[in-house]
């Protein structure tokens, strides 16, 4: 599977390849999805798109930027990134500085950008997890108390967010960090306490807030419901039969005009099923899954060079983006209960777009950072079989000692 992935392509083609598409792919819904909604609201059928476009623009050049960075470097700071994601859940909570929409209090007001704080969190908690079990592995695997610690961090995380509130942030998030925590070979039987607890919780939060009882009770049947609470679901399930298996073709949606609520964000995989069928969204539904197999076979592979930072966190990054794009489909299809979460890559929204390309650019990091550890590792056993001589000669070699420092 890696046979593409040499000096000819810098960057790997599989991840690359497929961040490209769904890039390219969200610019055309997006302009397709939002033109009526543009054009009531701004006076202009672009404007989401222009501004979906400069989105893109500066994610590609914040993940340019992140691509350039050691992968060590975000090692070095995981309690600082750590540090920052508690500012910024707690400001967003701060009269003042917290901006209000919805009803939901989850963005900080620059004025010419509001920022979405659990969307950073999200890579932020990934990057802490995987520096705290390579700090503490043998603890984490062997004692209690270590493994304990990190999920003390995710509950507090949790509970800023559910003050916002953010309940699919929540979710992420908490799948991401188990999941590393899982992967890095913690038993599963240490999860079982844990995951009757989440039940527990859940329940607690349900009653505690009305609202997301009616939002379980209305998933279960939203045809009931379907001129008050279930309205959004069911327009987006008229969306897929509207579609069939081939689609209305490009830009002929006719629920993104005014029935279904959110289409440009939320609810866009809905106008993926509407425009181009059962047999378009099968192939976002297979994009994302290829995207998520291939980042957890560039952690295996990080992991089997003993890089272990690298691995879970490669397998953090992988369960993100499977995980919210797993939710966002299972609402719009009306499998899951609703949630704010975008289509990571897809989906219009500033904050989602940049975290999401972020997220790409680490773990192509975290492969060619792989890669030339083993090309490095390769030259160093050549080198070590040679006679004395050769191998004095070698390793002052300029290449050898390009190896060397790529590692």
């Amino acid at each position: 599977m890696n046979g593409l992935a040499n000096k000819a392509f810098p960057l790997d083609p599989y991840v690359a390849g497929i961040a490209s598409l769904l890039l390219f792919a969200g610019v055309l819904l997006v302009g397709s999805a939002s033109t009526e909604v543009a054009a009531r609201t701004y006076g202009s059928s672009l404007h989401l798109l222009i501004k979906h476009v400069v989105y893109l623009c500066i994610s590609l050049a914040v993940a340019a930027g992140a691509l350039m960075v050691p992968i060590r470097a975000w090692q070095r700071l995981d309690m600082v990134l750590l540090l920052v994601s508690f500012v910024l859940l707690i400001a967003v909570l701060v009269p003042g500085i917290g901006h209000k929409v919805n009803g939901s209090t989850r963005w900080i007001s620059l004025g010419f950008f509001t920022v979405q704080g659990s969307e950073f969190v999200k890579f932020f908690s990934a990057v802490y997890i995987a520096g705290y079990l390579v700090r503490r592995k043998e603890e984490v695997l062997t004692t209690v108390s270590a493994f304990v610690q990190p999920l003390v961090v995710l509950g507090l995380m949790v509970g800023l967010l559910l003050m916002q509130p953010d309940f699919g942030a929540s979710v992420v998030i908490m799948a991401a960090m188990m999941g590393a925590i899982f992967l890095a070979g913690v038993p599963f039987s240490r999860f079982l306490p844990l995951i009757a607890l989440v039940f527990v919780v859940t329940i607690v939060i349900a009653q505690w807030q009305p609202y997301r009882l009616e939002r379980l009770t209305t998933f279960s049947n939203p045809w009931d419901h379907k001129f008050d609470s279930g309205y959004q679901l069911t327009q987006a399930l008229i969306a897929f039969g509207r579609g069939e298996w081939f689609g209305l073709g490009m830009g002929n949606s006719i629920q993104k005009l005014f029935f279904l609520p959110e289409a440009h964000t939320d609810f866009l995989f809905s106008i993926v099923a509407e425009e181009y069928g059962v047999l378009g969204a099968v192939l976002f539904i297979f994009l994302f899954f290829c995207m998520v197999i291939r980042g957890i076979w560039i952690g295996r592979n990080a992991r089997r060079l003993e890089l272990e930072f690298h691995a879970l966190l490669a397998y953090a990054i992988s369960i993100l983006l499977g995980v919210q794009a797993t939710i966002n489909i299972g609402v719009n299809i009306g499998l899951l209960p609703t949630k704010g979460l975008t289509l990571p890559l897809v989906s219009y929204g500033g904050n989602s777009l940049i975290v999401s390309c972020v997220l790409i650019a680490v773990l192509l990091r975290i492969e060619y950072e792989s890669r030339e550890a083993a090309v490095h590792a390769g030259n160093s056993k050549g080198i070590a079989k040679r006679p004395k001589a050769q191998r004095a000669r070698a390793l002052r070699s300029p290449s050898a000692k390009l190896a060397g420092g790529a590692s």
